[in-house]
């Protein structure tokens, strides 16, 4: 049997040097909840970068730490598959397929399809939009009392987007933040719905976008994500659950990452202080700053691959079959290629080199919305406010993958 902190529900500070290397998991959601998983991280990268675990509560699986690893196995596609789930802890009982569990070339061909609703030409014409909103909501923004940012903003603005990209009734967008957290909630998240629950949910998601689907079939082709996928031959004959698994993932790719970068750069910010005032000083370090937040809070921490054959990494064999981990919010951190990797530094040299988006086939579509999301609302902010403070521990979600916060308590300071 594995021991991981999870075996100590008393003690959460155990310290994981003392745990004999091949019984180290960090896998365990409790660990990223508590913001303890970075010493395991850090031990992994030191004494077995390439690590195998036999015994887990997901079953044996290889876990990669090391930003340039982490690169190697992430674009060999050949080498190792994304079918049939991209997360360490899926049921693959009840898997929808979507592209990005899917290899060459039909991942390539669904992709492309939907690639035009956040072209460089589109995100142009959204980027007013997206200013207006943002300005709109801070200044319904209550001053000098205390509110949750995560879901008076974080939550509220990366709905907005996802609403517009889906071209989803605004008054129903909610709704696609719900299905989202459904979606990747399970034993990885240690949510509260069961299974046949999780499925039940997602029903209802086909059944709303399925009426959808129909209405824009039989109008005029346009650049939201369901006219693109509706109108692409190589979508329009897609299976009912293949479109739960692609709405899934949009939903989720769309919402979860911009949306707890929105709330962990409000926290680095004011961890760091002085990088704060760094900020404040000089505005335009924004864009800069934003990469910093999208590598030092790493929204997603893991994909998955398996082993399509057997492939030497690091001075072992990874066999075919084999479920490999990447960890990208330990290539994140990692020293040999990152300078000062703990820190945050909102004019790091190079801060778009980071591991957060992947790399390869698979490396995140809609990368350059979410940073333009993250960049106007720093830019609107900056008018506004002197400080966004911080006036309480953050409440984090309890995931191995989505690095996600469910409250950041918080009191606007205006100029």
């Amino acid at each position: 049997m594995s021991v991981a902190a999870s075996d100590f529900p008393q003690d959460h500070s155990v310290d994981p040097y003392s745990i004999p290397i091949e019984k180290l998991d960090v896998s365990d959601a409790g660990l990223f909840e508590r913001q303890e998983h970075w010493a395991y991280f850090e031990r992994l990268r030191k004494e077995d970068p390439v690590h195998f675990i036999e015994d887990s509560e997901f079953g044996p699986y290889w876990s990669i730490t090391k930003f340039n690893d982490i690169v190697f196995v992430d674009t060999h596609h050949k080498e190792f598959s994304s079918e049939p789930t991209i997360v360490i802890g899926d049921s693959e009982e009840f898997q929808p397929p979507m592209f990005i569990a899917m290899d060459q070339p039909k991942h390539d061909v669904q992709r492309k399809a939907v690639t035009p609703a956040v072209s460089p030409m589109q995100l142009q014409e959204v980027e007013p939009l997206i200013r207006q909103r943002v300005g709109n909501l801070l200044d319904s923004l209550p001053e000098g009392e205390s509110f949750n940012w995560v879901d008076k903003v974080s939550i509220e603005l990366t709905t907005q987007m996802l609403a517009t990209l889906f071209d989803f009734p605004f008054e129903d967008r909610r709704l696609l933040t719900y299905w989202s957290d459904v979606s990747t909630n399970g034993d990885t998240v240690g949510g509260e719905l069961s299974a046949e629950e999780r499925q039940k949910e997602l029903q209802h998601c086909l059944e709303y976008f399925g009426r959808l689907w129909q209405e824009r079939a039989n109008q005029e082709p346009k650049n939201d994500l369901i006219s693109l996928m509706a109108h692409h031959p190589a979508m329009q004959k897609m299976e009912p659950m293949e479109f739960l698994g692609n709405l899934i993932l949009l939903i989720v790719g769309g919402n979860d990452t911009t949306r707890n970068s929105m709330s962990g750069s409000v926290y680095a910010l004011n961890k760091y202080p002085e990088q704060y005032d760094k900020l404040r000083a000089d505005p335009s370090l924004i864009p800069n700053m934003v990469s910093e937040t999208i590598r030092w809070q790493t929204p997603l921490a893991h994909m998955r691959r398996n082993a399509l054959e057997d492939v030497e990494l690091g001075g072992k064999t990874i066999k075919k079959g084999d479920k490999v981990v990447m960890w990208y919010i330990s290539g994140n951190r990692d020293d040999e290629v990152i300078e000062r990797p703990n820190e945050y530094l909102v004019d790091r040299a190079n801060a778009r080199h980071h591991v957060s988006f992947g790399f390869g086939i698979h490396r995140c579509m809609g990368n350059r919305l979410g940073e333009m999301q993250l960049k106007i609302l720093w830019e609107e902010i900056m008018k506004r406010f002197k400080q966004v403070e911080v006036v309480g521990e953050p409440t984090r979600v309890r995931s191995n993958f989505v690095m996600g916060y469910s409250d950041l308590p918080v009191v606007l300071h205006r100029h």
